[in-house]
């Protein structure tokens, strides 16, 4: 039975518009990475930001540590964590408990450019909802939660 919504869409109408506006947020999101990324240090890939990010958040890890965290192998973010070290983003120091391996942290540098580039990407997500009321942000607050729960 294919039940319809006051404005007269059938549900499965509804579904697919709701996954065409989910591929549009993918891919705005992904956009705006790409941008973040670049903004961050542009002799770096886009990945580079997601461990900074992480890095910033969380504070000092073990390289592995932060590759699971963030969804990459061991030997990209080695590489990476190299790349960042020589451009001065990152400090490494022994890790305490095994003199053989690292513990990575963000330079001042890297934690200066990491705070400018999230302040940059909060400025055009703001211009997208300055003109929003706080119950639409907070249905879309709630909505969403749903959406992404998992069950």
């Amino acid at each position: 039975m294919q039940t319809t919504s006051g404005g007269g869409e059938s549900r499965l109408e509804l579904e697919l518009a709701l996954g065409e506006q989910i591929n549009a947020l993918v891919s705005a999101t992904r956009a705006l990475s790409e941008r973040s990324a670049a903004h961050f240090h542009s002799h770096l890939q886009p990945a580079a930001f997601h461990i900074a990010r992480w890095l910033y958040a969380f504070g000092p890890a073990r390289p592995s540590e932060v590759a699971e965290a963030v969804g990459m192998d061991r030997s990209s973010t080695s590489t990476l964590i190299g790349k960042m070290r020589s451009l001065g983003l990152l400090d490494a120091s022994p890790a305490p408990d095994d003199r053989r391996s690292i513990i990575v942290q963000l330079s001042a540098e890297g934690r200066e450019r990491v705070a400018a580039t999230l302040e940059e990407r909060g400025k055009e997500f703001y211009a997208r909802t300055r003109d929003w009321s706080t119950d639409d942000l907070a249905r879309l607050v709630e909505l969403l939660g749903r959406l992404t729960s998992e069950r």
